[in-house]
């Protein structure tokens, strides 16, 4: 059973960086990791991918030594399961507005006692290389669940969701919650800014860590000192994008300056 290291560096407060990985391919996995993040979020939300492909994505960040984490499109006991069976480490679940979604990823996600996900010895138990019974136990130890707070709803609910024990921390969605508060893609908007504050505190008082997706260095340093430790620096997709665009700009204001 492989540890999860992102669990372990949470619980001893270490600062950990991921990336949404929305290119389907393994090559990004390995530039990500060997750029020596700690974690990626596979998106299978968004992006345009299958089951074969994830796998072998999660292979990749075998091999890089980070952990998998998967965000699923809803919450399924089919996808959970195949997700979980190809080898993920967590999941994250998108838009939670209560405490039920959550419940129910519990009850697929983890084996008894805890849940009832079907029993399985593929890739994710070394096809029962190792005693099942042990890789129930274990496995149960190192599996994830992340909610993603993405609407008022969400906010508004969130003592309730946070209180569920098996949340590993949640992660804010300032994007859609912007949509939510009827001022889309406006994630610096005081209204926007107010909701993530009353989440951050309601993390804190169910102590469950909390997650940001940085989107600046201003932002990013204003939660760090807040002693947020857990940050998703965006996506492959528009990380790539943007040093693409960097790149040539600066070698045109070269040639302009000439």
């Amino acid at each position: 059973m492989r540890i999860n290291k992102l669990k372990r560096k949470i619980n001893n407060n270490e600062p950990v960086f991921g990336l949404f990985v929305s290119i389907p391919h393994p090559i990004m996995i390995e530039l990500i990791g060997y750029a020596e993040y700690d974690f990626v979020i596979i998106d299978y939300e968004h992006a345009a991918t299958n089951m074969e492909t994830i796998e072998n994505m999660i292979r990749a960040a075998e091999l890089l030594d980070i952990t998998p984490l998967v965000r699923i499109s809803k919450v399924d006991r089919i996808e959970i399961l195949k997700v979980l069976d190809c080898g993920a480490q967590g999941i994250v679940i998108p838009n939670v507005e209560c405490r039920d979604q959550v419940e129910e990823a519990v009850l697929h996600t983890y084996y008894h006692p805890i849940g009832m996900r079907s029993l399985n010895s593929g890739r994710a138990g070394a096809y029962a290389k190792y005693s099942l019974t042990d890789y129930i136990a274990e496995v149960n130890e190192e599996l994830m669940i992340i909610p993603m707070i993405e609407s008022v709803e969400g906010v508004n609910q969130s003592e309730a969701i946070l209180s569920e024990p098996y949340v590993s921390f949640v992660l804010e969605g300032a994007a859609d919650l912007s949509q939510s508060l009827a001022v889309p893609w406006d994630t610096d908007h005081p209204e926007v800014q107010r909701n993530l504050e009353l989440l951050y505190e309601m993390s804190q008082r169910c102590k469950v860590p909390y997650a940001v997706v940085s989107r600046s260095l201003e932002s990013h340093s204003r939660w760090a000192e807040k002693g947020v430790n857990i940050f998703v620096l965006g996506d492959d997709r528009n990380t790539a994008f943007r040093a693409y665009r960097q790149k040539r700009d600066d070698y045109l204001s070269v040639m302009e300056g000439k």
